[in-house]
């Protein structure tokens, strides 16, 4: 989310840490941030929001909220302080088809409003933040969800037919080949009309039954503010998070509104945004704010929670008192009551995903400080259980990197295969993969050219991983596979290749002593391993780990290599660690690897082939400069008698 320091500001007072030490803060105990950027006299903060927070925390008072946590200050102003007391209006009237659908919609009537352009400030507030101002009614609409989380819509009353004095709305579900035209993005003209399902959620004028709006996804262009409007509804509504993420994504249709209902924010919400739009209309609209309707079908209050001491130390490796417990608990905005073995907790109202115990142990280790928990190695426990697939895809691992082989790890998505996904990630990624030989030729393809910097005679992967096949009748079959693959030559495939695979094939079939039924393609096999393991004897003990070297990780160059081959006949007593030694110095620090790939005796003289690898951290490697490093070799090879074959 993408998040403006003079907004926050306005929450958290003259008192706020500097925006550097919001990044710190957020850094340490809260959420990833990915960019402080100076806008003007204002700083652009862009903090990752995870799922688990998206209920409260995509909005400025939210993020507000979180900073006050962790600093142990409270907010300079909250508007969440108090519960809006707002005048009822007779003239508006709601029905919802299924509570659990539409928890609580709530209508507004202002009267006797002037659409024009946005104040300076309220434009450069979103500016700020990415978003093009349209005109003051819209920009207040988007003004209140940054600032609060909570979506609304604005109709032209003037639009709706009056049945019996009163406008009248309705949430249902959709028909089946039902349309419905929807606003552009941005406050476009151009039409988008979507032919709907049967699933999706619809607000309807319930006066004709016409639909509206796309519940929780996208407001249709029915009764749209134009210069023309004087009279103005706004929804603020709550609807159910699984249903407006199906919708929105079934139909491709992902806005920053959508997001947040996808969320489950507060069914409280919607009261405090009518609240604030109510106000920001009025001060830079004019008009009057005539009464609200409130229909609110499903409560939901946030749980109290039991939380035990004990358990929370337990858990956290700490030794917290519980005084400290509650301390930090009530810093979240929460109200504790003592209890027996604990106390019991109970969120705020926009913290909704506060439920369990678990979400306050998490929160009470994170707001003390996940850096000042001590690392302590636990007691060894004897294995309960001896998992079959586990021990026997371990066994088949180890052997094969034994013989040279490397684990890769490919994406379960393709572009083209059997079975396609409704809702694909990217162009590229619209199936899933039935089988793992094609993603281990890519593997092979794109890694072959390297095959003299990483000192190999030929590139050899295997990967363990799912793969998916559709049955008859539409089932989808998910099976584990084992799939091995060899290139030796950068021109493609070669016979040796199949030889090589052949050769592990009767290895691993001799370590696990029964036949394995390869499918082989081009240097590739590949098995069904589930079902090869099933019938392998069933073990009762995991085979104790080797000790392995202490592996180092090193940078390494995105730049490509070059290499060169040196044959030359060496004189009596030099050995190829000799020889190899003194081209290493002579080489210099451009050469990455230096390889003896054959030598041979003839007429009592010693003849030695070294692949020489150059490569640079910084830049790609001219032949003029590879070129002039060898001639220094070619000199050193001269003054220690040796002869260039």
């Amino acid at each position: 989310m993408l998040v403006s320091y003079n907004w926050l500001k306005e929450y958290l007072g003259p008192d706020a840490p500097s925006a550097k030490k919001i990044v710190d803060l957020f850094t340490d105990y809260a959420f990833e941030v990915d960019k402080l950027e100076a806008k003007g006299d204002d700083w652009l903060i862009d903090v990752d929001i995870l799922p688990n927070r998206s209920s409260d925390c995509l909005s400025h008072r939210g993020i507000a909220r979180e900073i006050a946590t962790l600093t142990d200050k409270p907010l300079a102003f909250d508007p969440f302080a108090k519960v809006p007391d707002l005048t009822p209006s007779d003239l508006l009237a709601v029905e919802i088809e299924d509570g659990h659908d539409c928890p609580r919609f709530t209508a507004a009537l202002i009267s006797g409003v002037t659409v024009k352009e946005s104040p300076a400030w309220l434009k450069e507030r979103l500016e700020v933040i990415g978003q093009r101002p349209i005109n003051n009614i819209v920009d207040a609409t988007n003004y209140v969800m940054y600032a609060l989380g909570q979506p609304l819509h604005a109709y032209d009353a003037d639009l709706f037919p009056q049945v019996d004095g009163k406008w009248r709305f309705k949430v249902r579900r959709a028909k089946a080949g039902e349309t419905i035209s929807l606003l552009a993005e941005g406050g476009g003209d151009e039409d988008r009309v979507v032919a709907l399902k049967g699933t999706e959620l619809l607000i309807v004028d319930g006066s004709s039954n016409t639909p509206i709006g796309l519940a929780g996804v996208k407001g249709g262009r029915h009764a749209m503010v134009n210069k023309k409007t004087t009279k103005i509804i706004i929804e603020a509504a709550n609807f159910d998070s699984a249903l407006t993420r199906r919708t929105a994504r079934g139909l491709n249709i992902m806005i920053d509104a959508s997001k947040r209902f996808e969320n489950e924010p507060s069914r409280e919400l919607p009261l405090y945004g009518q609240a604030d739009i109510a106000k920001l209309i009025t001060d830079i609209a004019g008009g009057k704010a005539e009464g609200i309707i409130d229909v609110y079908k499903e409560k939901s209050d946030n749980p109290s929670v039991l939380v035990r001491p004990e358990r929370v130390n337990g858990k956290l490796g700490l030794s917290l008192k519980a005084d400290e417990m509650t301390a930090i608990v009530r810093r979240l905005g929460a109200t504790v009551k003592k209890a027996k073995d604990g106390f019991l907790a109970t969120s705020p109202f926009e913290r909704t995903d506060l439920k369990l115990e678990e979400d306050y142990i998490e929160e009470i280790g994170r707001i003390y400080g996940l850096s000042h928990i001590k690392s302590v190695k636990p007691e060894p426990t004897p294995v309960a259980e001896v998992n079959q697939f586990h021990y026997y895809s371990e066994k088949i691992s180890t052997e094969l990197i034994r013989q040279g082989f490397s684990e890769v790890i490919t994406s379960s998505f393709r572009q083209t295969d059997t079975v396609k996904l409704k809702n694909a990630l990217a162009s590229d990624k619209e199936c899933l993969r039935s089988s793992l030989a094609d993603n281990l030729t890519e593997v092979l393809e794109n890694n072959i050219n390297h095959i003299d910097l990483l000192g190999l005679t030929a590139v050899k992967v295997f990967e363990i991983g799912t793969v998916f096949n559709k049955k008859s009748g539409g089932v989808i079959e998910e099976r584990i596979n084992l799939a091995l693959g060899v290139r030796s030559k950068a021109s493609g495939h070669t016979a040796k290749d199949d030889e090589i695979i052949k050769t592990v094939g009767l290895e691993l079939e001799k370590l696990l002593a029964t036949k394995l039924n390869w499918t082989t393609v081009a240097g590739t096999a590949e098995i069904d391993l589930a079902k090869a393991i099933k019938n392998l004897p069933t073990k009762d003990a995991y085979e104790p780990l080797d000790e392995t070297a202490t592996i180092k990780y090193q940078p390494f160059s995105v730049y490509p290599s070059v290499s060169r081959d040196l044959a030359m006949w060496v004189t009596d007593g030099v050995t190829p660690e000799v020889a190899k030694e003194a081209l290493s110095q002579t080489a210099g620090p451009l050469c990455v690897r230096i390889s003896l790939f054959d030598e041979f005796a003839k007429d009592g003289r010693q003849s030695y082939a070294f692949r020489l690898v150059f490569q640079a951290n910084d830049r790609t490697l001219t032949d003029t400069e590879v070129n002039a490093i060898m001639e220094t070799i070619y000199k050193l090879v001269a003054e220690k008698e040796w002869q260039v074959r």
